[in-house]
């Protein structure tokens, strides 16, 4: 009896399978499904995989920017649909994986674009201001670049006083469940500066018991919830000292203080591989879309080619 034919359907409840039996972050998980339930099967769900072209894929994806889906969603749900093609390859449902051959170009209007990072002044203000309660956090994050899902899942197990270092091996995600790493690359050792080592052991005599053994628990010693450290503490710390934009709005998010780390590690002449493993990304690129900008040093440039004139002329 002859196979049914496959479709992008199927391959598409047979990659949430795959992600469910490998324990994916219900965050990521419920990310997954969305790309499939409301953008995916809608429009190509029926499609057979045998008969699936470049061109399908390419019209499913300016079909999805015509419609007014941002490019940042877009971008991710092509990820998505990659990674169910490249699940019905496994099956061998497909010969190829022809959405590896589709790719977003990037907008010319996000070229150029700079991400908001706060001033030293800024930073210098949120240390000093920081509520008792989240100094260590912040302090933490300013020095280090950790995510604050990692922040939020950090345990005493994780801080080496004697070696002075953090060890990153699990975060909590956005319903407080405590998982890996964003990535491989997330699991790493970070020194601590003598600030972070002092507000730790300070903090360490203050922290209210965790049977989990977080370092910065909620007052019942559970996983805090990002929306709480943001609108009880973060923000209107920043309100309270004036950091707001020209509407009256905080500037930044919790993510500025990992902004703030890689502009202090790039100031300092760290080079671009060392600030990757220090953040956690999984790969250069990464480092460099988000803050190749910040490598850039005009003076520094026109000193370099005066120097090659030099030692080319003078020969």
């Amino acid at each position: 009896m002859p196979r049914q034919p496959k479709t992008v359907s199927d391959a598409c409840q047979s990659w949430l399978k795959s992600c469910e039996r490998n324990e994916l972050e219900r965050s990521t998980l419920k990310a997954y499904r969305s790309h499939v339930n409301i953008h995916i099967e809608p429009r190509i769900g029926d499609l057979l995989l045998r008969e699936l072209s470049r061109s399908n894929v390419r019209d499913f994806m300016d079909e999805l920017l015509d419609e007014g889906v941002s490019r940042a969603l877009t971008k991710k749900i092509m990820v998505s649909l990659r990674a169910v093609l490249t699940e019905a390859v496994e099956r061998e449902w497909l010969s190829h994986n022809v959405g590896t051959e589709v790719k977003l170009k990037r907008s010319s209007r996000a070229i150029g674009r700079r991400i908001d990072i706060p001033t030293k002044e800024e930073i210098r203000t949120i240390i000093a201001n920081a509520p008792d309660s989240h100094r260590a956090m912040f302090v933490t994050a300013i020095f280090t670049g950790m995510r604050i899902s990692e922040l939020r899942g950090l345990t005493w197990e994780g801080v080496d006083f004697e070696r002075k270092v953090l060890r990153v091996y699990q975060r909590a995600d956005e319903y407080c469940e405590i998982g890996l790493p964003k990535s491989r690359a997330g699991t790493r050792e970070i020194p601590m500066a003598p600030t972070v080592l002092s507000a730790l052991e300070e903090w360490k005599g203050k922290v209210p018991k965790s049977d989990l053994g977080l370092v910065f628990p909620n007052s019942v010693g559970k996983v805090q919830n990002y929306s709480n450290i943001y609108n009880r503490v973060f923000k209107p710390m920043l309100a309270r000292e004036g950091i707001a934009n020209a509407a009256g709005e905080p500037k930044f998010g919790i993510h500025a203080l990992r902004h703030a780390a890689a502009s202090l590690f790039i100031e300092q002449g760290w080079n671009p591989k060392k600030i990757q493993t220090l953040l956690g990304h999984a790969t250069i690129n990464m480092t460099m879309d988000v803050y190749g900008h910040l490598f850039e040093n005009a003076e520094e440039d026109v000193a370099m080619f005066e120097k090659l004139d030099q030692d080319l002329m003078a020969a």
